[in-house]
C-alpha cells in the first residue's frame, strides 16, 4: 500500500512539473512586455531636452491649429464606431464554433442559432432606430 501511494505521489509530481512548464512562455512574454515598457520609459528620459516656441506648439496632422478645439460635433461617429466594435466582437465568437462544429453536435447548433437570432434582433433594432444613418 505504501509503494502504491508513493507511485501516485510520483506521478502527481511529474504532472505538476509538466503543467508548471506550460507557464514558462507566458512568463517570458510578460517579462518581455514589462522589460520593453520599463526600458522605453527609461530611455525616453535620457535624451536632450531643448524647448522652443515652435516645438511647444500644438501640432495636428501637419495642419496649423486654428480656433478653439472645444467645438461640439455629432456623436454619430462614436455610435457607429461602438456598434462596429460590438458586432465585430460578436463575430469573433463564431470562429470557435466553426472550428468545433462537428464536436458540438445539435446542441451547439441550437445554441448558435439562438446566438445569431439575438444578434439579428440587435441589428434590426439599430436599423429601426436609424443609428447607422448619417443624416
Amino acid at each position: 500500500k505504501v509503494i502504491f501511494v508513493a507511485k501516485i505521489q510520483q506521478k502527481i509530481q511529474i504532472i505538476m512539473q509538466s503543467e508548471q512548464l506550460n507557464y514558462i512562455p507566458i512568463f517570458m512574454q510578460l517579462l518581455l512586455a514589462v522589460g520593453f515598457v520599463a526600458g522605453t520609459i527609461f530611455v525616453s528620459g535620457k535624451g536632450p531636452k531643448r524647448t522652443s516656441q515652435s516645438k511647444d506648439k500644438n501640432f495636428e496632422c501637419g495642419i496649423e491649429s486654428v480656433g478653439n478645439a472645444r467645438i461640439p460635433f455629432s456623436v454619430k461617429y462614436f455610435v457607429v464606431a461602438i456598434l462596429f466594435v460590438l458586432f465585430d466582437v460578436e463575430v469573433i465568437f463564431l470562429y470557435p464554433w466553426a472550428i468545433n462544429f462537428k464536436e458540438l453536435g445539435i446542441e451547439g447548433m441550437i445554441k448558435m442559432v439562438v446566438f445569431m437570432l439575438l444578434l439579428l434582433v440587435g441589428f434590426f433594432y439599430i436599423i429601426k432606430k436609424k443609428a447607422l444613418d448619417w443624416e
